[in-house]
């Protein structure tokens, strides 16, 4: 099944804010929403995530059947998040066979190399038309 699975944790803005964008753009695409605590969750149920769940288990588990996993860079990091994010859940991200898009935030001591500067709200928006390329089977 094609599904895009979006991660986030803290407050889940990330997350809602790429919902939102794809709801926009790809309106009947299943969009699983996992969030590290339940009120990141809850944020992306309300941008309109076909479903959620919350935790390390469901995003081992979602992880597994995703076409494609888009989130914050910390995603792919242990430890990321201010600690949320277990090695075991950056391990299923990095482990996986979907296509992976990542939103570069840089703070925490995290800096991306030769990534513009932009907004958040300009990295989510290229995030979404790079999911809207990979779900149409374009490589960006």
């Amino acid at each position: 099944m094609k599904n895009i699975l979006i991660i986030d944790g803290q407050g889940g803005g990330v997350g809602r804010s790429l919902i939102e964008r794809l709801r926009a753009k790809l309106p009947s695409a299943e969009i699983h929403a996992v969030g590290t605590n339940a009120m990141a969750t809850a944020a992306m149920l309300r941008a309109g995530a076909s479903t959620g769940a919350t935790g390390e288990n469901a995003v081992i588990i979602a992880s597994r059947r995703a076409k494609i996993i888009a989130g914050p860079l910390g995603i792919a990091m242990a430890n990321s998040m201010m600690g949320e994010f277990t090695p075991q859940m950056a391990a299923a991200v990095a482990e996986s066979d979907a296509d992976r898009v990542l939103v570069p935030i840089n703070r925490c001591g995290t800096y991306v190399a030769g990534s513009t500067e932009l907004s958040l709200g300009q990295a989510v928006e290229q995030a979404a038309e790079l999911i809207v390329q990979l779900w149409d089977g374009a490589q960006p």
